[in-house]
C-alpha cells in the first residue's frame, strides 16, 4: 500500500496527465461530473456522487461510428478510429464500478462492441471509497462494498491523506509510473487508518434507510407474475417520461443511431436513448410499447427480472440512489420494490 498527502494530489494528477488522459470529478457551474483534468479545473473529491455516473468515459453520451463522403459519383466510408490512448479514471465509487461490470455484460458479450472494448482495454480505474455514504445509497443490497471498491487501484481518503492500493496488473503499472509521488505505507498506522475507515463506512451503510431493502420475489423466474401485475397501473401515473432516471443511471445502456449531414459528408453516430420515451425503438410500424405504463414497466422489469434472467442473477441496478435523488415525480426503483412488497405481503 502507498500514501500521498491531499495537498500533493495536484502534482500527482499532473504526472498522470503528462502521457495519458485523466478523468476525475470536476465542479462546473455548481455541479460535479467526471471530466478531463486540466490545471485550471476545480477538482471535487468531496462530493459523494457526481450528477451523472462516469459511465460515459467508456460509453460516451454521443460518439461517431463512421463518416460517409461523396465525391461526384464516388462514395467512401471512413470508420471512426477506435480508442488508442491510455487513460485513467480517478475517483470512481464502488457503485459506479459495479455499473461498469453490468455494461461489460452487454457490450463485451458476443458480438463484442469494439468501441466499448477499446476503451475498457485502455482505461485504468482508480476507485475512491465512499467516505460518508448518504441516505439515498443502497449499494449493499446488490452486493457492493462501498468501503473497498473492486478496481485497478483502491483508494481511501482519511483526513488529509490518500491511501493507495494497486489491485490489478493495470493498477500496478500505474503505481510504478507514479513511484516518485507515492510513499510506501508499510507502517501499522496506515493499515489501521484504512481498516478503521472501512469499518466506519460499513457501519454507516448498515444504518441507512434502504440498505436492507429486500429483493425477495425479484429474479429471472417471475417474468409473467410481475409483468401482469395490476400494480403497474397505479405506479406509473405520476411518471413524466422525462428520462432523467435513465440519463443519470450507471447501468442504462440503450442508445439510438442517427445520421448527421455535416455539409461535407454524413456522420453516423450513436447517442444515449431512454426506454421511457414514446419514440424509443420507433420503427416504420410504430412503437411496440404504446403507453407510458408499458414503458415505465419495461425499465424496472429489465433491471430486476430480464437482466438477471440472462446474466446469472446479476441485477441491472447498483443502488447508487441517483434515481431516488433526481426523479421529479419521486418514482424510483426503491419505491417500486417496496410497493410490490406491500402488495404481496398483504396477499400472503
Amino acid at each position: 500500500m502507498y500514501k500521498i498527502k491531499r495537498e500533493d494530489l495536484p502534482a500527482l494528477f499532473q504526472k498522470i496527465a503528462a502521457d495519458q488522459e485523466l478523468y476525475l470529478p470536476v465542479s462546473t457551474a455548481g455541479q460535479t461530473n467526471f471530466g478531463v483534468w486540466r490545471e485550471e479545473a476545480e477538482v471535487d473529491l468531496d462530493t459523494l456522487k457526481t450528477v451523472k455516473s462516469p459511465k460515459d468515459v467508456f460509453f460516451p453520451q454521443s460518439e461517431t461510428l463512421y463518416t460517409c463522403y461523396r465525391e461526384g459519383k464516388k462514395l467512401s466510408v471512413e470508420p471512426e478510429t477506435l480508442k488508442e490512448q491510455d487513460f485513467v479514471v480517478f475517483g470512481m465509487k464502488a457503485c459506479d464500478i459495479k455499473g461498469v461490470e453490468v455494461l461489460d455484460r452487454v457490450f463485451l458479450s458476443d458480438p463484442i462492441d469494439t468501441f466499448y472494448a477499446a476503451r475498457r482495454d485502455h482505461g485504468t480505474i482508480v476507485a475512491l471509497a465512499c467516505h460518508e455514504p448518504e441516505e439515498t445509497c443502497f449499494c449493499k443490497v446488490f452486493g457492493v462494498d462501498a468501503a473497498h471498491p473492486a478496481a485497478d487501484v483502491a483508494a481511501w481518503m482519511v483526513e488529509d491523506t490518500l491511501y493507495w492500493k494497486p489491485e490489478t496488473e493495470k493498477g500496478q503499472k500505474l503505481t510504478e509510473k507514479l513511484a516518485d509521488f507515492l510513499e510506501k505505507a508499510e507502517d501499522a498506522g496506515s493499515e489501521t487508518a484504512v481498516a478503521e475507515e472501512e469499518e466506519k463506512i460499513r457501519s454507516i451503510m448498515e444504518e441507512l434507510p434502504y440498505s436492507h431493502l429486500s429483493l425477495e420475489g425479484w429474479n429471472g423466474d417471475v417474468l409473467m407474475e410481475k409483468f401482469e401485475s395490476p400494480l403497474w397501473e397505479e405506479l406509473y401515473k405520476p411518471c413524466l417520461a422525462c428520462g432523467t432516471c435513465t440519463f443519470v443511471c450507471p447501468t442504462c445502456q440503450c442508445y439510438d443511431i442517427k445520421d448527421y449531414d455535416t455539409g461535407q459528408g454524413v456522420q453516423r453516430y450513436r447517442c444515449w436513448d431512454s426506454c421511457m420515451y414514446s419514440d424509443f425503438t420507433m420503427m416504420a410500424h410504430g412503437n411496440n410499447r404504446t403507453s407510458q405504463k408499458e414503458r415505465f414497466r419495461q425499465r424496472f422489469m429489465h433491471k430486476l427480472v430480464y437482466f438477471p434472467a440472462n446474466n446469472d442473477g446479476m441485477y441491472s441496478c447498483v443502488g447508487c440512489g441517483r434515481c431516488v435523488e433526481k426523479c421529479p415525480a419521486s418514482l424510483n426503483i426503491v419505491k417500486v420494490v417496496k410497493a410490490f412488497q406491500e402488495k404481496e405481503g398483504a396477499k400472503a
